[in-house]
C-alpha cells in the first residue's frame, strides 16, 4: 500500500507544480501586478464631436519609487489589452493630448464610428504598470473613402443599344460599420476641372453599379462630346448625420477614360412670358439645341412681359431649370425649384443657356421682318417623299415666326423645310435632329426611323427634331 501511495505522489506532483507554474505564468502576461496608480479621468462628453477636436485629455499617475525612463499610454478595446496600442508617450507622470488625435487613435484600435465602445488605459514603465480605467467612447468618422474600382485608367465604350445594362462598378474602402446610416454620393468631373455632376447614390454599401445610360447621362452634363473618349474623374463622398451635425469625408480621384453616345436633354419654355403661360403640358416652345455642344441652348421669338422657367419634361415639374443669383440652377426633384428668368417687357428677345457652364442671357432680338402663311416638310423622309403636298407645320399664335408640327411619321432619309410646296424659299443644313437651316441649304439627314414632333423657326433658320 505504501509503495502504490509513493508512486501516486511520484506522478501527480510534478503534474501539480507544471500546472501551477503555468497558472502563475499566464497571469504575469495578462495581468501584471500594478504599481502604478493610474488616477482615473472622466470626458465632457462620452460621444466625440469634431467640435471638441482640439479639447484636451489629460491621464495622471503616481511614479513607482525609484521609476526611472519614459511610460507609454496604452489603450485597448479589451481589459486584458491583448492587442494594446500606445497612445503616446511621457517623461513625467502625466500625459496630455487633444480629443481628436483620441479619436484618431481608436478609430485606429478598430472602433466604429457612432458606436459606443468601452475604451480601457493603462501605463507602462518598463516592466511597472498601473492599473486599468475604463471608460464608454463614441468616435466619430475622419478618414475618407478609398476607391478601389474603377482602376485608373480603365477605359469605358458607352453602348445606345443597351441603356440599362451595367457597363461599370464603382467600389470603394471605409469603415467597416458605422453606428448610424451613411449615404454615399458619387459624382464625376472633367479631368482636371472642379465641377462635379452626381452619378448615383447609395446608403450602407461600398458600391454603385453604373448603366451605360447612368454613366452617359452623367459624363454628357459635363459637356463631353459623343463618340470621343473623354477623361473622367471619379470621386466619393460619405455623409454621416448625427446630434453632433453632419460630416462629409471626399475620396481622391480616380481617372477613367468614357467614349459617350448621343444624347439629349430637351427644354420646354413654361411661364407667363411663354405661349404655354403656367400649364406644364400645353404645347410648350422647346428651345433649339447646339448640334455639337448639346449642353447649349438657345430661342429668338416673342416673350410676354413676365417671367419663365424650363422643364425637361412636359407634364413634369422637375428637373426644372432657372438661375439663382445670375447663375443657372436646376432641381432634378432633390433640392429646391429655382428663380425665374425674368423679362421686363414683352418683345423679341434671344434667350441663350449652357447648363453646364450655367450661364445664360437674355437680350433683344429683331427678327426677319418676312411673314409666310404656309410652312411645310419635304424629302424622301416624309410620307410624300419630295412630292408636294408637303407635310404642313403649325404657325404659334404668339409668334408668327415660329412653326411646329406633331406627331409626324419620318423614315430614315432627307428633309427640308419650304414655303407654299415650292423651292423658291427653302432652308437645310447637314446636321441631324438639331441645327440651323440656311436657305437653299443642305438636306437635312434624318438617321432613324420613328415618330417626331418638328420645329421650326423660319427668322434665324433654328430647327429641331424630337422623338416620341
Amino acid at each position: 500500500m505504501k509503495n502504490i501511495f509513493k508512486i501516486l505522489v511520484v506522478f501527480i506532483l510534478p503534474l501539480l507544480l507544471i500546472n501551477a507554474c503555468r497558472d502563475d505564468a499566464d497571469k504575469n502576461w495578462t495581468s501584471p501586478e500594478a504599481n502604478i496608480h493610474l488616477y482615473s479621468t472622466t470626458l465632457s462628453s462620452n460621444t466625440l464631436y469634431p467640435s471638441m477636436a482640439n479639447n484636451s485629455f489629460r491621464l495622471a499617475w503616481d511614479a513607482p519609487a525609484g521609476a526611472t525612463g519614459n511610460y507609454t499610454v496604452q489603450i485597448s478595446t479589451t481589459p486584458d489589452f491583448k492587442t494594446p496600442l500606445a497612445l503616446g508617450t511621457a517623461t513625467a507622470n502625466s500625459y496630455t493630448t487633444t480629443i481628436g488625435a483620441l479619436n484618431t487613435a481608436l478609430l485606429q484600435a478598430g472602433y466604429s464610428p457612432y458606436t459606443q465602445t468601452m475604451l480601457y488605459i493603462r501605463v507602462m514603465s518598463g516592466t511597472n504598470v498601473s492599473n486599468v480605467i475604463s471608460l464608454g467612447v463614441t468616435p466619430y468618422p475622419v478618414a475618407k473613402p478609398i476607391i478601389t474600382s474603377p482602376l485608373a485608367g480603365t477605359e469605358f465604350v458607352l453602348n445606345k443599344q443597351t441603356p440599362d445594362a451595367p457597363v461599370a462598378t464603382v467600389s470603394w474602402s471605409d469603415y467597416s460599420t458605422y453606428g448610424v446610416a451613411v449615404k454615399y454620393l458619387v459624382e464625376v468631373a472633367k479631368k482636371g476641372q472642379t465641377n462635379f455632376e452626381p452619378a448615383g447614390t447609395v446608403t450602407d454599401a461600398k458600391s454603385l453599379v453604373w448603366t451605360h445610360k447612368m454613366l452617359n447621362d452623367a459624363v454628357t452634363k459635363l459637356g463631353l462630346p459623343a463618340n470621343v473618349a473623354g477623361e473622367v474623374s471619379i470621386r466619393v463622398t460619405a455623409t454621416t448625420v448625427s446630434a453632433g451635425g453632419t460630416i462629409t469625408n471626399i475620396s481622391d480621384t480616380v481617372t477613367v477614360k468614357v467614349t459617350p453616345y448621343v444624347s439629349y436633354i430637351n427644354l420646354y419654355m413654361v411661364g407667363d412670358a411663354s405661349e404655354a403661360g403656367w400649364d406644364n403640358n400645353n404645347s410648350n416652345q422647346p428651345l433649339f439645341r447646339d448640334p455639337v455642344e448639346t449642353n447649349k441652348f438657345h430661342f429668338s421669338g416673342y416673350f410676354k412681359a413676365g417671367a419663365f422657367k424650363l422643364l425637361e419634361m412636359k407634364g413634369q415639374w422637375q428637373p426644372q431649370w432657372g438661375q439663382n443669383g445670375g447663375v443657372v440652377a436646376v432641381n432634378d426633384g432633390s433640392t429646391s425649384d429655382p428663380d425665374v428668368f425674368s423679362v421686363a417687357s414683352a418683345g423679341y428677345y434671344s434667350f441663350t443657356i449652357d447648363t453646364v457652364a450655367k450661364t445664360y442671357s437674355l437680350v433683344p432680338y429683331t427678327p426677319n421682318s418676312a411673314v409666310y402663311t404656309v410652312m411645310g416638310i419635304v424629302g424622301s423622309a416624309t410620307p410624300n417623299g419630295w412630292n408636294a403636298p408637303d407635310s404642313k407645320m403649325t404657325r404659334s399664335a404668339l409668334d408668327p415666326h415660329l412653326w411646329s408640327v406633331k406627331n409626324l411619321a419620318l423614315t430614315v432619309g432627307e428633309m427640308k423645310f419650304r414655303v407654299n410646296d415650292d423651292w423658291g424659299i427653302n432652308w437645310g443644313s447637314n446636321t441631324p435632329i438639331s441645327g440651323t437651316g440656311v436657305s437653299g441649304g443642305a438636306n437635312i439627314p434624318v438617321e432613324e426611323a420613328g415618330t417626331y414632333d418638328v420645329y421650326f423657326n423660319d427668322s434665324d433658320g433654328s430647327y429641331l427634331l424630337i422623338k416620341q
